[in-house]
């Protein structure tokens, strides 16, 4: 199989689909792949080094995509890619469908097969190829959120862990899968005083085993999240459903209570967000200003630090890329159940149910379209 890997063009996205030891992995299973000249800058990866593992290095983004049989890309493709993608290609990256209809109808109308890291799901419930990056925007969500508290930067001059004889920060975070998991040990290691809220009390009992009681553990209902929300200074939106819109659990009248400067950073933003007032933002404008509180809502925060990034994300997405070239999507689907829930579309259908509900459209199942 042919497989290009181009250039993200993304606003300040500076990862790269693939680093080095990828292509090397498919090149020695005997795939040609193609690489976009200066591909990997951005991660402090040099053309030098792709070439040096077999990499095919292609100066016009166009022709990766005209002779590829697979694209592997890190974010959703973007307007100037769309007349770019043809039927019957494969177009594997993280995609989140179900916060953006236009993107959707113009991969059916393609007629291609793409495939979303985001919904690849194990036996277990797992989303291998979320969790790298939803454990670099954890942890980032406290790092910026830190950072925007500052004055200079509209927030209302906390330091989340406080100064002896003067109060910390104090952090809310809303869902505790790996976004949350990850922001509350960032918010520990502030020394910030921490509420995490979920339904899920098996995780709650968890977190207070390891965190030996360091943070609050709240059910997450309407009116604890309203009082954990309100006392905040910085507000963490945490929360996924695997292919889905993601929930408003905090409307606009909780945000008008909370105080003036302080931070509200929705890490769900790329599914619709969890927050009623939270809107997408890029790294170039990352915040705005609503009833007086600072919301961040980048939507692809890992890439700011994209050469950790990078590196994490080629780590569990190469086996399926490799198992999609060696196969090609369909046997691939079938050979595996959790590669086939990330077929999202499929020559022209929707084939995710969570996504086609959250868009109002029709679903067909892929069993149904795959010979």
């Amino acid at each position: 199989m042919i497989v290009g890997v181009p250039k993200e063009i993304k606003t300040e996205e500076y990862r790269a689909g693939m680093v080095p030891g990828g292509v090397k992995k498919l090149v020695e299973a005997g795939h040609k792949v193609l690489v976009e000249k200066g591909v990997g800058i951005g991660s402090g990866l040099s053309d030098a080094r792709y070439r040096a593992v077999g990499a095919t290095i292609v100066d016009q983004v166009d022709a990766i995509w005209a002779d590829a049989d697979m694209i592997v890309k890190v974010k959703e493709p973007v307007e100037p890619e769309y007349e770019r993608i043809r039927e019957n290609q494969i177009v594997y990256t993280y995609l989140h469908l179900a916060a953006d209809r236009t993107l959707t109808e113009k991969l059916m109308e393609r007629k291609c097969i793409a495939i979303g890291y985001e919904t690849i799901q194990k036996p277990d419930g797992s989303l291998p190829l979320l969790k790298p990056m939803s454990e670099v925007a954890g942890r980032m969500s406290i790092q910026v959120g830190a950072a925007v508290l500052e004055r200079s930067n509209g927030g209302k001059g906390i330091l989340l862990g406080g100064v002896p004889g003067v109060r910390q920060g104090r952090v809310t975070i809303i869902g505790a899968g790996v976004v949350g998991m990850n922001a509350c040990k960032m918010a520990v290691g502030t020394g910030a005083e921490v509420d995490i809220l979920d339904v899920n009390l098996d995780t709650l009992n968890y977190i207070d085993d390891i965190f030996l009681g360091r943070v609050t553990t709240l059910f997450s209902d309407a009116e604890t999240i309203r009082q954990s929300v309100m006392e905040a200074d910085l507000v963490v939106g945490a929360v996924l459903i695997p292919g889905a819109k993601a929930p408003n659990l905090v409307p606009e009248s909780m945000v008008k209570e909370m105080e003036d400067g302080s931070v509200i950073v929705d890490v769900a933003v790329d599914q619709g967000g969890c927050i009623e007032t939270s809107a997408p933002t890029t790294h170039d404008n990352p915040t705005f200003k609503k009833h007086g509180v600072v919301h961040y809502g980048v939507t692809n925060m890992p890439g700011a630090v994209a050469q950790t990034s990078t590196f994490a994300l080629t780590n569990t997405t190469i086996g399926y890329a490799t198992l999609l070239a060696d196969l090609g999507a369909e046997k691939a689907a079938k050979a595996d159940p959790a590669l086939a829930l990330g077929v999202n579309v499929f020559r022209g259908h929707i084939t995710c149910a969570a996504v086609a509900s959250s868009l109002s459209l029709p679903c067909r199942p892929l069993d149904e379209l795959i010979d």
